[in-house]
């Protein structure tokens, strides 16, 4: 019997946390099966292993951080919405970085995956700032590539302290959207 007010949601959710905690490549089946306060076989009744689990948390991260960055970027245009966007997508990746970690390399099975639908609402957060800019259709994704590779790159690498010298990172993060505002307008 499963443990009242268990479920398949709660299950992940609590995955997704502890992952923030002790990091991704840390979260086994035991380790949330003891944080649940239940006996590791009795998560197989709301999730399908450990692989089920991962997918899921990605999912959950994706939709969390089109969430945040779609909030971010509604009634902004131009660098303004670059900001907003960039800003709320580091802060998510600060915040959750075990659940982020989860996105990582993760490919949807088909367009009804849960991944797909999360992925395509976060793309779309992201090509919200795009309409901003001049891109022209033949270059929107790379555009797209580029603000990804930009994003994800500066927030990772702060995640995981990979920035030790002193300049302050606030600064270099304002100077990051500053370079890919002038690049976008460039294009």
């Amino acid at each position: 019997m499963a443990r009242v007010g268990l479920d398949t949601a709660a299950v992940v959710a609590a995955g997704a946390a502890l992952a923030d905690e002790v990091g991704f490549a840390n979260l086994t089946m035991g380790s949330l099966a003891e944080r649940v306060g239940v006996r590791t076989p009795s998560l197989y009744k709301h999730v399908g292993g450990q692989e089920d689990l991962n997918r899921r948390i990605a999912a959950l991260a994706l939709s969390e951080a089109a969430d945040a960055v779609g909030g971010a970027v509604q009634g902004h245009a131009g660098r303004d919405a670059l900001a907003a966007a960039a800003r709320a997508f580091r802060t998510f990746v600060l915040e959750h970085p075990g659940r982020y970690a989860a996105t990582i390399g993760v490919e949807p099975s088909g367009p009804d995956d849960p991944l797909s639908i999360a992925g395509l609402r976060l793309l779309g957060a992201f090509t919200a700032v795009l309409r901003g800019y001049r891109i022209e259709e033949p270059d929107a994704d790379h555009a797209l590539r580029m603000l990804r590779s930009l994003c994800h790159g500066f927030a990772t690498l702060q995640a995981a302290n990979g920035f030790q010298w002193g300049t302050d990172i606030d600064e270099s993060f304002e100077w990051l959207i500053a370079f890919a505002d002038r690049g976008l307008r460039a294009t």
